[in-house]
């Protein structure tokens, strides 16, 4: 194992309309920040609703989750492959119902 991170979200800020329904369940994708330096909190670690080219060209505010912390960790995280193949996923319609 190469690390361990814990981390706490408010799901009152989760957009409807960034939830995708997959063939399981239904998904949010996520950008998760580890910061070298720890906070007043004893935190390092930050997580955000991830955005498309767009809203990331246009400035679009970020939508923050919450934040964590690394427990554990050997030094040794590698870089996955930034494009892999994956599965599209739908959009999930605003009355369909999710558990929060």
């Amino acid at each position: 194992m190469s690390a361990t991170i814990v981390t706490s979200i408010d799901v009152s800020k989760i957009p409807k309309d960034k939830l995708v329904k997959g063939k399981k369940g239904t998904y949010l994708d996520v950008v998760i920040f580890v910061n070298d330096q720890v906070n007043d909190y004893g935190k390092n670690v930050s997580m955000a609703v991830s955005q498309s080219k767009e809203e990331r060209d246009s400035n679009s505010e970020t939508i923050w989750l919450g934040n964590g912390k690394v427990l554990v960790t050997d030094g040794k995280i590698s870089a996955a492959d930034p494009n892999p193949s994956a599965p599209s996923l739908a959009t999930v319609a605003e009355d369909d119902a999710l558990p929060f």
